[in-house]
């Protein structure tokens, strides 16, 4: 082989382990870190509160369809002196308590606020990408996905939403901003709490 192909195929193979996956940001990288991070796993909670309620918390969506699935119900009572009447004395049904095993074992002996687990992102689709230098800002579609039955139930297939989000490339490759803003780029946290639904 002539000097000129080794020297070649030297470099090539110089210039093929020096870059890493991180240094083109495609939307295969840019989807991996999105969905990776731990803002966009961030699972969504509903808090079930039991005892004596409002009847504007007792009718609300939320409470209605739990009683629908028969998972509490209430009973009429006198208001204490806070609450405006009528006012409803809420308790976890049978059924409630065998769907709810998991999160009642855990806190309503000690409470009457239960942290139930309800869905949890689902990037759909990163829609585009913008570079400008070092920096670059990716749009994405995603939804919130139930993550058990009473999820299902309160939150049936949610409306998608579109995001846009910052990248910053350093020595060590592309990062999405998920602290600060950088320039007029969005972190993470900013870019789910501003999304709009999609058309």
């Amino acid at each position: 082989m002539p000097r000129q192909q080794i020297g070649f195929i030297f470099a090539l193979l110089c210039f093929t382990i020096a870059c890493s996956p991180r240094d083109f940001l495609t939307r295969r990288l840019a989807t991996d870190l999105i969905a990776g991070s731990d803002t966009f796993k961030t699972t969504q909670v509903f808090w079930l509160r039991t005892g004596v309620l409002s009847g504007k918390d007792y009718s609300s969506q939320e409470y209605a369809t739990l009683r629908r699935h028969g998972w509490i119900t209430g009973t009429g009572v006198s208001c204490p002196a806070d609450l405006a009447p009528p006012c409803w004395d809420v308790v976890i049904t049978p059924l409630g308590v065998d769907t709810l095993r998991d999160w009642v074992n855990a806190t309503a002996a000690s409470s009457q606020y239960i942290s139930v687990p309800v869905a949890q992102r689902e990037l759909l689709a990163v829609t585009g990408i913008r570079r400008d230098g070092n920096v670059a800002d990716v749009d994405f579609q995603w939804r919130w996905s139930a993550v058990n039955e009473v999820g299902a139930a309160l939150y049936p297939k949610g409306p998608e939403y579109n995001s846009t989000v910052g990248f910053v490339r350093y020595d060590d490759g592309w990062r999405m901003i998920e602290g600060g803003a950088l320039r007029s780029n969005l972190n993470l946290g900013e870019a789910l709490k501003n999304a709009e639904p999609a058309q």
